[in-house]
């Protein structure tokens, strides 16, 4: 008993040193290897993301036009000129109501298609969901050129359409300033609702298959299990989702140009393509005036990102309380 008291405060004096975690330098020397093939990684990333990045905000505080071999300090010139600037504002519209339209329809689309094909009723199950996932994996560039095909006013979609008397005359999807923006949208709907939809899938495993039982037992329809079962079950993954589909509908930029080059007459022209096209498609490309736009769109995305991670982690913490 007594060398049991006398051994108490050695073991303690060795217990810090025992729990105490090797430097930084210490770790990076015994495990270089790691960074030996992180090195192109890193270095890519850096040229190609990170320069370019910390390169625009300085960009944007000067007067260059392409022309020109460097650019001339400006201040906030550029800042206030896109103030009053229409074309600005009008691309700026345009992306909120890209938003406002394309994530609700393709959250609820995902959804709904999430719903059916997690039912045991439904046949092939496996087709469905590889066929609707197959346009997430293709490219959005790919996607623009083939849609200009198929929405053309000769293209299948219209020749259909009139085949069935549905329409007297063609549409021009892709030509008419009423139609252009929202065929843009139905296009970008299309194309990432299989991401969305495996969101869904995921989070329709989270809810005990119990509740459903004991549901048909009591003889629920099934609107009642879907309004007092489904519904409770996935509030909060309906936060996350609405939220990520929210920031990844700020980057349509290959989508867009590809199918409208954000014509005509600037109906469907959004904050990437205003950038693009004042960088390097304008009478006289402006980097400058271009690199202040794409300040604003990425302090746009990042508080859009904010809301994300401060919804993310307040769903979180009520799954947690549930």
């Amino acid at each position: 008993m007594l060398n049991a008291v006398q051994e108490r405060p050695a073991r303690a004096a060795a217990r810090p040193q025992a729990r105490r975690r090797p430097g930084l330098l210490t770790r990076m020397r015994r495990s270089w290897w790691i960074y030996l093939f992180l090195l192109p990684t890193i270095v890519g990333y850096g040229l190609y993301t990170v320069y370019p990045l910390i390169a625009s905000w300085w960009y944007a505080f000067l007067d260059w036009p392409s022309f020109a071999d460097r650019g001339t300090f400006i201040g906030f010139d550029n800042f206030r000129r896109l103030v009053h600037d229409p074309l600005f504002w009008n691309a700026f519209k345009h992306s909120l109501l890209f938003i406002a339209i394309g994530v609700p329809l393709r959250v609820g689309l995902g959804l709904l298609v999430a719903i059916v094909l997690n039912q045991k009723a439904t046949k092939l199950k496996g087709l469905f969901r590889t066929l609707i996932f197959l346009p997430v994996v293709t490219t959005g560039a790919i996607l623009g050129v083939v849609f200009t095909l198929i929405l053309d006013a000769n293209g299948p979609i219209n020749r259909t359409l009139v085949d069935l008397h549905l329409i007297s005359h063609p549409i021009a999807f892709l030509a008419n300033v009423h139609t252009s923006l929202y065929t843009g949208i139905g296009v970008w709907v299309w194309k990432w609702l299989g991401i969305t939809m495996v969101y869904w899938l995921a989070a329709l495993q989270t809810i005990p298959r119990s509740l459903y039982e004991s549901a048909q037992l009591d003889g629920a329809s099934a609107w009642q299990e879907f309004r007092y079962i489904t519904l409770p079950g996935l509030k909060f993954f309906l936060i996350i989702i609405t939220l990520i589909d929210t920031v990844a509908a700020f980057n349509v930029f290959d989508l867009l140009q590809t199918l409208t080059a954000g014509g005509p007459v600037y109906s469907s022209e959004v904050i990437e393509i205003f950038v693009y096209r004042t960088a390097f498609h304008a009478t006289v490309p402006e980097l400058g005036y271009a690199s202040a736009a794409a300040v604003i769109f990425g302090l746009t995305t990042l508080a859009f990102a904010a809301v994300q991670a401060i919804g993310i982690r307040a769903a979180r913490k009520g799954m947690a309380t549930a």
